[in-house]
């Protein structure tokens, strides 16, 4: 071939990729960084919130102002940095949380395993776990501070209660998640089931267990602050019980805007840890916050 008759195949060549490749075409809200975004969103949060306030939309002792609600979440910060009573409720609080989710974690995992390692679990305990699962566990409540008293051992059952599913579902999928190839792989050269388990299911499923321990990290707020709601004790939810008695709502605003923020803490601390104990796993998925 002449080298005329190579640059115009080259160049015919060149033109028809550029007629086939496709590329995708990304939306401009995609393009906007996530601090401006979330700031833009929690300006007009604000500033819808302001004007049905100002306009008496909906009245103020339902629903506050966003400075009155703003005085109130200083008081309550001030109250918390000078050691008051607020700073002892919240203590207990995340005494609770935090000893639940660890609970919830444990006993989360085990049955996971028993679920995803065994026939007798899929087959004998799991349809047990969907059963309970589908009832309204707030309603198990009373039946848990009538069993364990006000203290907060009944708020802890609760909140692991409601916790522990997601984790024992989140496990079992991922014992699941190894291929079949990989299976035959460790089994033909004669490795245990315990080896299997340790060195290939457990390492391949651990997104999937992350998976489940942010969505407990949700739930075990939930049933923390239900249970001090219901069954009285000093935390937080206790407070926002007596609060919400006395049609004091900024104080309720501003208690829950703090239970945000340590619901956010425990969620970024899973993340975190699936991070960096699970570097190769770069998930972008929504949800991940990764």
């Amino acid at each position: 071939m002449t080298d005329q008759g190579y640059t115009a195949a080259k160049s015919d060549l060149a033109q028809y990729e550029g007629d086939t490749v496709w590329t995708e075409h990304e939306p401009f809200i995609d393009r906007i960084p996530r601090w401006v975004a979330m700031t833009g969103l929690f300006v007009m949060i604000v500033g819808i919130w302001y004007v049905v306030t100002a306009v008496e939309i909906v009245s103020n002792i339902i629903l506050p102002t966003p400075m009155e609600t703003w005085e109130d979440i200083v008081f309550v910060g001030r109250n918390m940095a000078s050691g008051g009573y607020m700073l002892e409720a919240f203590i207990t609080t995340t005494k609770t949380v935090l000893v639940a989710f660890g609970l919830a974690m444990a006993i989360g995992f085990s049955l996971g395993v028993l679920v995803g390692e065994t026939k007798f679990g899929e087959r004998a305990v799991m349809p047990y776990l969907v059963a309970i699962d589908t009832m309204p566990k707030v309603a198990f409540a009373p039946l848990f501070i009538a069993w364990l008293g006000f203290g907060i051992a009944s708020k802890v059952a609760l909140a692991t209660f409601i916790a522990t599913f997601p984790i024992v579902v989140s496990t079992a999928a991922g014992l699941y998640a190894a291929s079949e190839n990989e299976r035959m792989l460790f089994k033909s050269i004669g490795a245990s089931r315990m080896q299997t388990l340790v060195r290939l299911k457990l390492p391949t499923g651990l997104p999937y267990f992350f998976t489940g321990l942010k969505i407990a990290s949700v739930g075990v707020m939930a049933g923390a602050i239900t249970g001090e709601f219901l069954g009285g004790g000093q935390g937080v939810g206790a407070l926002i019980r007596v609060s919400a008695s006395q049609l004091d709502t900024p104080r309720v605003f501003s208690l829950i805007i703090y239970l945000s923020f340590l619901g956010l803490a425990l969620f970024l601390t899973v993340v975190w840890v699936q991070k960096t104990f699970v570097f190769w796993n770069k998930s972008d998925a929504p949800g991940g916050m990764a």
